[in-house]
């Protein structure tokens, strides 16, 4: 495989396990290749065979070029095609409120169209396996994690609406869709990378995947909101993201602890920024949400 390109420059960002690379073949095409531990190989044919599946309905994503072994079988590479642009987090900012917001919206009709492939027929219902993971996570921020003003109010909002995760539909989900994953290349369009399992196999809820909605930037996520609904968002869906959006952030505080203390301060201001963004969770439409008409 190596013999096809002339050129590999290692990719030091993002979370994942997999080494990446920027690969230049030697007719001069660009190609994303990620490597991850031949023990990964039945995850990374199926996400291999997701991002093909996907890539049929008109997802403006990287293509899916080549998978297989390499390294004498020790690891299994995957090859994408590469997306020429910047990330939008950084592009973001430079931009006026009227294109941040278009492009907001322009992100949640993807979302939507992601949404449209459903999950497999034999699943068990979101409610039982967003709480088998949740509860954990729960009980160790109240054995171990660290109290802040106001952490009651969310973990009795969470207690109390519980019963708005019952007989939720379940789709596919990218698993990590925020803004650092959609580059907005040269000509002006948005494209969704980084197509790998995160958390509940990539499956639940289509309303969950907004618990990393990049609300740094309203005006984008606002537009993100409105372009997922067509401009008609349902009352329920406000209360359900105040609930993914509060557990999100205190359950973070535990994992930050241990995992990432270099986060810990950011994570413990997120979870006060979700009191004010709720009033409280008294009112479940944040405070930051400001559509343009």
């Amino acid at each position: 495989m190596a013999a096809d390109f002339k050129d590999i420059q290692p990719i030091n960002k993002g979370m994942s396990s997999d080494k990446k690379y920027f690969v230049t073949a030697k007719n001069g095409e660009h190609f994303l290749l990620r490597l991850a531990e031949y023990g990964e190989f039945d995850r990374k044919k199926a996400e291999y065979e997701l991002i093909r599946k996907l890539s049929q309905l008109n997802i403006p994503m990287p293509a899916a070029i080549d998978f297989g072994v390499c390294n004498k079988n020790a690891n299994v590479y995957t090859l994408l095609s590469w997306i020429d642009g910047e990330e939008a987090e950084i592009t973001i900012p430079k931009l006026s409120k009227e294109k941040q917001y278009e492009l907001g919206k322009e992100s949640g009709r993807i979302l939507r169209k992601i949404h449209s492939l459903n999950s497999p027929q034999n699943i068990s219902d979101w409610e039982t396996r967003y709480f088998s993971t949740m509860d954990e996570r729960l009980a160790a921020f109240r054995s171990e994690g660290i109290k802040f003003a106001g952490n009651e109010i969310i973990l009795d909002y969470i207690d109390t609406n519980r019963h708005l995760l019952q007989n939720r539909p379940q789709c596919y989900h990218h698993g990590d869709y925020h803004m650092g994953n959609l580059i907005l290349s040269k000509s002006g369009q948005l494209f969704v990378i980084d197509w790998h399992t995160v958390d509940f196999e990539n499956y639940g809820d289509p309303w969950y995947e907004f618990n990393r909605i990049g609300i740094e930037y309203p005006t984008f996520a606002s537009g993100q909101i409105d372009g997922y609904f067509d401009n008609n968002v349902p009352e329920e869906f406000w209360k359900l993201l105040a609930f993914y959006l509060s557990a999100s952030a205190i359950t973070s505080i535990v994992w930050s602890k241990y995992f990432a203390p270099e986060r810990l301060t950011s994570i413990l201001e997120l979870n006060q920024n979700v009191l004010k963004w709720f009033n409280n969770m008294t009112n479940t439409k944040p405070t930051w949400y400001t559509p343009i008409k």
